[in-house]
C-alpha cells in the first residue's frame, strides 16, 4: 500500500487522468459502476400521504 500527500487539486488531476487513459467501453462501464453505486446510498422515506403539496405550472 502507498501513501500520499497531496492536495485536493492534485488528486482530483489524477483521478480525472486516469479516467480519460480508460477506453471509452471501460469509461462507460465505470459510469454504470457509479450510477449503480450511488442508488444504493440510503435516502429519506416520502410520505405518500404527507401534508405538502406540490405546485404544477402548466402553460
Amino acid at each position: 500500500m502507498e501513501i500520499k500527500f497531496q492536495t485536493k487539486e492534485e488528486s482530483n488531476k489524477a483521478q480525472q487522468e486516469a479516467f480519460l487513459r480508460l477506453s471509452k467501453a471501460d469509461r462507460f462501464y465505470s459510469f454504470l459502476h457509479l450510477m449503480e453505486k450511488v442508488s444504493q446510498f440510503p435516502t429519506k422515506a416520502i410520505k405518500k400521504n404527507s401534508t405538502n403539496f406540490i405546485i404544477e405550472i402548466t402553460e
